[in-house]
């Protein structure tokens, strides 16, 4: 008995002769019937695979010479290779003829068991009748995922950005052809039938984070999408919600077209295009859930639109956003020993964090980051948490993917509606270098874990 494995799975230089056209190549003008020599080309439509079948240059016969050589191809599946006249297709251990196949860990033989299993269902059943026409977020999908699946049966069109909000596919107003695309350190192979189905699968692991979107023409009946993250990752994304991680309120921003007279546009599929103007304008409304549709029925103003979206040709469709700098002055600058001491005591939370994530919510700025270290807090925290800022005037500025020590304070109003980590415009915030962190470390001396002590009230 015998075993093979594949040893070289570099692929070939671009434009290099195929190794069964060498083959048949090798076989030119030596003589074969009669003394008759021809010149040949590979044969494809041979019943054995494995055989080396040639057409003759010029003629309409072709010959069989016997077996390929080992290691030539033999199936449209990658991998496949003919040895000894049999077409074997190598396991995930590149053995051929190997039955063991990666998990959905990408481990070789595995069970799943070194990764966990996500999936979800996004739909929003609040869209008005007409649905907001153009992209809208469906998901963020993290860095490390493996084996992706996405799928939807309607009539709008899945989309889909980088980590550099760089379309892959159905992107800027134009549908993609079904087939191959490179993202992320791997491939994406979308999928579409001719009626509404549509699906797209990425083995990964990816190397950044994609982002879900969705080209919006009708109401969302539901879009399905799955994939698997290594533990760590799984809990840092959908572990325990932290009760400070929270939405502001329960309304929700979705984009309207405002009604208009021009003319529009076609593309090569049946969509239709925004008006073709240099900017096509978009007006946001906001929506109130049923619950406060009941309360506040007697009482409903007319909507107006809150902020408008402009979408620049040939740029990326933005998410519907409030406007950054609006009415906005010089940020106030927080520095200094004094300051870092006094707030080091008063605030409910020093930490140092990444910040993953900025969002407009109306006249507030929500930043979504990662706690990587905790220097003195009152109160528990999760690994991700909301960090809200009352402006949306980048007063304190923090920039996505940089690292900050901060200080902060937690916020509940009277209400008791909200419960959140507060960032106000003087709070101390700087970015981390291991510096600030020798300055830090001695404070804990300066005050109790459990913060300064109230004053004793005064007798009369």
């Amino acid at each position: 008995p015998r075993q093979y494995k594949i040893c070289n799975t570099k692929e070939c230089s671009a434009g290099s002769e195929g190794f069964r056209e060498m083959q048949c190549a090798a076989f030119n003008d030596r003589p074969l019937v009669a003394g008759n020599s021809f010149r040949w080309t590979t044969f494809h439509g041979g019943s054995n695979p494995c055989e080396l079948s040639c057409l003759a240059l010029g003629h309409n016969f072709y010959y069989n010479f016997g077996h390929v050589l080992d290691g030539t191809s033999c199936s449209k599946e990658p991998g496949a290779v003919c040895v000894n006249g049999r077409c074997l297709k190598p396991g995930c251990d590149s053995i051929l003829g190997s039955k063991q196949q990666e998990d959905a860990c990408m481990v070789c033989g595995g069970h799943n068991t070194t990764c966990l299993h996500h999936k979800s269902v996004y739909q929003n059943r609040r869209m008005e009748a007409g649905g907001p026409f153009g992209y809208n977020e469906v998901a963020m999908i993290p860095a490390g995922a493996t084996h992706i699946r996405v799928t939807d049966n309607s009539r709008n069109y899945l989309a889909l950005q980088n980590g550099r909000s760089q379309f892959v596919i159905n992107g800027n107003w134009k549908i993609s052809v079904p087939g191959e695309y490179s993202v992320a350190g791997t491939k994406l192979l979308y999928r579409r039938s001719a009626d509404t189905w549509e699906s797209f699968e990425v083995p990964g692991p990816t190397q950044e984070d994609l982002h879900l979107m969705v080209l919006a023409t009708e109401r969302n009946s539901g879009i399905e999408y799955e994939y698997w993250l290594p533990p760590d990752q799984y809990a840092l994304y959908h572990g325990r919600r932290s009760p400070l991680r929270q939405a502001h309120h329960t309304s929700s921003y979705l984009p309207r077209i405002q009604p208009t007279t021009s003319t529009t546009t076609t593309t090569t599929t049946t969509i239709r295009s925004p008006p073709n103007t240099t900017r096509s304008h978009w007006f946001l409304d906001l929506l109130k859930t049923p619950r406060q549709s009941l309360q506040h029925n007697h009482h409903q103003r007319p909507r107006q639109p809150i902020t408008r979206l402009e979408r620049e040709e040939n740029h990326r469709n933005l998410l519907p956003q409030a406007p950054p700098g609006r009415h906005c002055g010089k940020c106030l600058r927080v520095k200094g020993r004094r300051e870092r001491q006094r707030q080091y005591c008063q605030k409910d939370f020093v930490f140092r964090a990444k910040v993953l994530g900025k969002l407009y919510r109306g006249e507030e700025t929500r930043y979504d980051v990662q706690i990587i270290h905790t220097y003195r807090n009152r109160y528990r925290l999760e690994h991700r948490e909301f960090l809200w800022v009352q402006n949306v005037c980048d007063c304190p500025k923090l920039e996505e993917g940089k690292q900050y020590i901060l200080m902060v304070r937690r916020h509940i109003n009277y209400e008791h509606t909200l419960n959140r980590i507060l960032m106000e415009e003087e709070s101390y915030v700087v970015p981390y270098r291991p510096r600030e962190d020798e300055l830090l470390r001695p404070l804990e001396r300066l005050c109790s874990n459990r913060g300064p002590k109230e004053p004793a009230e005064l007798g009369v």
